[in-house]
């Protein structure tokens, strides 16, 4: 059997204390399950289970946070819900259980997602938590001798790897500038993929309007603006103006197999043409995508010049320009309509929001193929490349 998408939309990205945070996460994930069940028509009965990313599984997005969404949602409780945490993948992990799932035969009808309330639940929550309750940290013995002496940390990562792909800091600023232009320009496709949900403020409550623009983008972004901004660390390139922005978020895909098609009645978006994971380096942390890119194409015999648009996260600047270097990539294929350092990058739904971003793209242009990948905590990536139906 194979997976398709039949529907996959977002909700619009909000700033860290801005027209998101007043959502609970469990409640702004449900509101995107809501909407997929309107686009598709499907009888709720019908979706078989709700994977869903998120990396910071604490506090508000504590208890599994994917059962919360669908008993906040429409969907009836007979509907399970289970958490992903593969750090920044999470959500393209899920897209790739819930493909697995209808491909298998075990389930017809899976929704896949994930949702990050940055606001609500700042990242690291996890470890500084356990840390002020004494709890201690991920890193045990045999990982320090494995890696002795090694700060695991995706800031380090990043300027090693503009250091390795000899990448400076104006080329880093440059690009930045570039994902804030190509995302102002693109806005106005992004109606079909976007969810409107009121727009709430943590500290004001509801605002009497609907949230339908990502609030990170800048239209009005300067080079001499972005280059104002200091450095992260002294001697380095990488400054929070060419690096991915703190957002809330949520996303989701609704994935079938034949049988699925057959009982909503729908139309295919899209098809799973391939997925896989790798894992490299987790010193460098954020360079898998690289090879995992080639291996992904190497499994599904293509080349790169076979895939009409790519989305590489951009968590850094030098993440994607090094993708782009190693792998000789047309620039103009690569985050198209911007990235995550205008959009936002709300950890466990970047996964799917690329997704819905590349699914749309491509029939906008009437490309073919898209691929999709992201540097994950650990030193991880995930690959997956779609068909236009």
């Amino acid at each position: 059997m194979e997976a398709f998408i039949v529907a996959a939309l977002r909700s619009a990205g909000g700033k860290r204390g801005g027209r998101l945070s007043g959502w609970h996460p469990a409640d702004l994930s449900a509101q995107i399950i809501n909407a997929l069940l309107d686009r598709t028509g499907a009888d709720p009965a019908l979706v078989e289970d709700v994977i869903w990313g998120c990396v910071s599984q604490v506090g508000q997005q504590a208890s599994n946070v994917a059962r919360n969404a669908v008993l906040s949602s429409r969907l009836p409780e007979s509907v399970p819900g289970t958490s992903v945490d593969r750090q920044c993948g999470s959500s393209q992990q899920a897209l790739h259980f819930a493909a697995q799932a209808v491909m298998s035969g075990s389930m017809d009808v899976v929704i896949a997602g994930g949702v990050e309330s940055m606001s609500r639940v700042p990242m690291f929550s996890p470890n500084s938590l356990a840390d002020k309750a004494g709890l201690g940290g991920y890193v045990g013995e045999q990982m320090q001798q494995r890696y002795p002496g090694v700060v695991f940390s995706q800031f380090s990562g990043a300027e090693q790897m503009a250091r390795k792909y000899g990448l400076s800091r104006d080329e880093l600023d440059a690009y930045a500038l570039q994902s804030h232009q190509r995302a102002a320009q693109a806005r106005e496709h992004w109606a079909g993929q976007i969810v409107p949900v009121q727009a709430r403020s943590a500290e004001a409550g509801p605002l009497g309007e609907l949230h339908t623009q990502d609030e990170g983008v800048r239209a009005n972004a300067t080079l001499q603006g972005i280059a104002s901004v200091k450095l992260l660390q002294e001697g380095g390139v990488v400054s929070a103006a060419n690096a991915s922005q703190i957002c809330d978020g949520a996303s989701a895909v609704m994935v079938v197999n034949e049988r699925g098609l057959k009982a909503l009645g729908a139309e295919p978006l899209a098809r799973v043409h391939h997925m896989s994971v790798l894992g490299h380096d987790p010193v460098i942390m954020l360079e898998a995508p690289i090879p995992a890119t080639q291996r992904a194409l190497h499994k599904a015999g293509m080349r790169l010049q076979d895939i009409d648009l790519y989305e590489v996260n951009e968590a850094f600047a030098s993440v994607a320009l090094a993708w782009q270097r190693a792998l000789h990539a047309d620039p103009a294929r690569l985050n198209a309509e911007g990235g995550a350092i205008a959009l936002g990058h709300p950890l466990g739904a970047s996964g799917t929001r690329l997704a819905t971003t590349l699914i749309h793209a491509l029939h906008r242009t009437g490309g073919r193929y898209g691929l999709q990948t992201m540097c994950e905590g650990g030193g991880m990536a995930n690959v997956t490349v779609f068909e236009r139906c």
